[in-house]
């Protein structure tokens, strides 16, 4: 068991340290990227706070003092809570199919009265937390031991499958990427690695067809099939991507300007506020706005790194890596959905898209990282760690 007599209240000489030793710039970034956030939520709804960008400012500061609060608890609470939080979650994803909100044909939402939780959002952050504890006990050579990774890949299985089951096949890939990427980082060796590949590589080749009629859903392999050629139904799952396609392409170099964007502006673009707001600011700020927007993404992942590379803890340096991946997944899964070279799967931009649960739970995992770099001198031992 892990002794938690850490986790008494901080004298106030030792919060105020704590507060000296946040990451102004990371702070700063993240800011950068939200207000960029709402400048396009503003023009989503034609020059108007409401009804997305004065809600997302709401959101983004209660995310912020989520954030502050985190990273002022000590990593071991954390690393205490690992288990709990993802069992808490895991019992989420379950009511939802009890008790859950239909929304777009898909159940996802626990209606809590004022707000509407979605548990698949908790489950990454969740999961970070729980694979990383669990990594943090094993030696190197266990965690190679494929008896010692069974239970990592339950625990990002279970999950998945949950989410996919909703449906919500990007939400549930990301999950179990993100598992992967943790798995890998742990210092699973490259023997098991290409292994592994190989062996995905065969089940696809035997199981495909069993795949694409039995487990996937209609709407899933349209999808799919309109990534290859949107042109074969143009007014129905092609949609989207032609619309997005149009406006990413019409922004020229410097785009279109403020607000004056046609494909979001006369309604042919879809969920401009949400999933496909990426292409509205091509449209409005052109190829100069994408870049400087991901040239800011990429500072933002490159802090994470350095947060986990200066930690001392396995644990943490974990959690610092499974955030920054988390991120990272969130970034290249919506903007290349947007360029067609995937699947429309419903992944927001992080920090920009319109959305709640998504937006906490971000700013949540973001304190996760500000812990490990507040408290990255700390040392964990790793003897006895695993349960």
């Amino acid at each position: 068991m892990l002794d938690t007599s850490f986790a008494g209240a901080a004298a106030p000489s030792a919060l105020v340290d704590k507060l000296l030793e946040i990451n102004w710039g990371l702070i700063f970034f993240l800011t950068l990227v939200a207000c960029i956030g709402f400048a396009m939520l503003y023009s989503a709804a034609g020059g108007s706070f409401d009804p997305w960008a004065k809600a997302q400012m709401i959101r983004f500061v209660l995310g912020l003092a989520v954030l502050f609060i985190v990273a002022m608890i000590d990593p071991r609470v954390w690393m205490s809570l690992a288990y709990p939080a993802y069992g808490f979650a895991l019992l989420l994803l379950i009511a939802v199919f009890l008790v859950g909100e239909i929304g777009g044909g898909a159940r996802r939402w626990l209606d809590l009265g004022p707000v509407n939780l979605q548990p698949s959002e908790l489950m990454k952050v969740t999961l970070i937390l729980a694979l990383a504890r669990y990594f943090h006990g094993l030696t190197f050579a266990r965690v190679s031991n494929p008896l010692f990774l069974v239970p990592a890949f339950l625990m990002m299985a279970l999950p998945a499958a949950l989410v996919i089951k909703q449906p919500d096949l990007g939400t549930g890939l990301l999950i179990l990427g993100i598992g992967v990427g943790l798995i890998f980082l742990a210092g699973l060796q490259w023997r098991l690695i290409l292994g592994s590949l190989a062996a995905a590589g065969a089940a696809v080749f035997a199981f495909g067809d069993w795949v694409w009629n039995s487990l996937l859903e209609e709407y899933q392999r349209n999808r799919i099939l309109t990534l290859f050629n949107p042109e074969l139904d143009p007014q129905g799952t092609g949609f989207h991507i032609i619309q997005a396609k149009i406006a990413l392409g019409s922004g020229g170099i410097w785009g279109k300007g403020f607000m004056q964007g046609t494909q979001s502006h006369l309604d042919f673009l879809p969920e401009r506020q949400t999933d496909f707001i990426f292409s509205m600011l091509a449209e409005e700020f052109g190829l100069m706005g994408c870049v400087f927007l991901m040239a800011v993404y990429l500072i933002i992942l490159g802090y994470g790194v350095s947060i986990a590379i200066s930690t001392r803890s396995h644990f943490t340096r974990l959690l610092a890596m499974g955030v920054t991946i988390n991120f990272l997944f969130y970034i290249v899964i919506n903007m290349a959905m947007v360029m067609g070279m995937i699947p429309v799967v419903g992944v927001p931009l992080p920090l920009v898209s319109y959305g709640g649960t998504a937006m906490i739970v971000l700013m949540f995992g973001f304190g996760l990282l500000m812990s490990a770099h507040v408290h990255r001198e700390l040392e964990i031992p790793r003897a006895g760690a695993l349960f």
